[in-house]
């Protein structure tokens, strides 16, 4: 029988007018330390962001976005932060900010396989 392991995840949003504090859902970050994994997974809609604000540079969104991936990644390319620790990783990536690119705050839960959840997570809170 396959055990649960404990896993912590935070949702990546875009909040255009920050002193509105509307915003987006567009991706998902998970960490299991059991498994050794962090990941960041995420689907901007474009049309629809653009319907609601705009103004906004999706550009700049994508940019943000895949730092965020590559941070996750722990690819070197994206800096020292990448270079840190899962844990340390996971914590900067969901430190409160007040900028464009948000996360929620950090919620907890049981999973059988972090991947698995990680994209249920994904289809439940961005896509529908």
């Amino acid at each position: 029988m396959q055990e649960n392991h404990l896993f912590e995840y935070a949702i990546i949003r875009i909040v255009p007018r920050v002193e509105r504090e509307e915003f987006l859902n567009v991706g998902v970050i998970i960490y299991c330390k059991s498994q050794k994994f962090l990941k960041t997974v995420f689907s901007l809609n474009e049309p629809r962001l653009l319907s609601l604000y705009p103004d906004i540079d999706i550009n700049e969104i994508r940019l943000h976005l895949n730092a965020f991936q590559q941070i996750s990644n722990g690819n070197a390319e994206a800096g020292p932060i990448a270079s840190l620790d899962l844990a340390s990783r996971f914590r900067w990536l969901t430190a409160k900010r007040s900028t464009v690119l948000q996360t929620s705050p950090v919620h907890p839960g049981l999973c059988k396989n972090a991947e698995e959840t990680l994209m249920q997570l994904h289809e439940k809170l961005v896509l529908c």
